[in-house]
């Protein structure tokens, strides 16, 4: 059942682009005591095993990382981390794609706050 109302949700959901998350209310808003590119290293590592490759872009002092939908190859990302230099650590931000949805996937999120303090 949970994946006929997900398959749902994408059809109608339809693509969103980098532009339309960045319009979007965060999801997260935390800070780290890790650098932006450790933090960065984490992510992409605990992602691993459940999305395609994330895309990382430099930006200023920071860096962002697009994440892949999990589900639909080549449909927009599924979320966007900016992670910005705060003195010794970082500054981060999640934006996901369906944000109010209850059942959308938790990977994302579980990456995001198990790389602010852990190893």
């Amino acid at each position: 059942m949970k994946w006929a109302v997900a398959a749902m949700t994408l059809t109608l959901g339809g693509c969103v682009s980098v532009a339309e998350l960045e319009q979007s209310r965060e999801t997260m808003d935390v800070m780290s005591g890790k650098a932006p590119q450790v933090y960065a290293d984490c992510i992409k590592a605990e992602l691993a095993s459940s999305r395609d490759a994330l895309v990382q872009e430099k930006r200023g002092d920071g860096l962002r990382l697009i994440v892949p939908q999990k589900l639909t190859a080549g449909a927009g990302p599924a979320a966007l981390l900016d992670i910005d230099k705060r003195g010794s650590g970082s500054s981060i931000k999640l934006r996901e794609r369906l944000n109010n949805f209850p059942l959308r996937l938790g990977d994302v999120r579980a990456a995001t706050t198990k790389c602010i303090s852990g190893s």
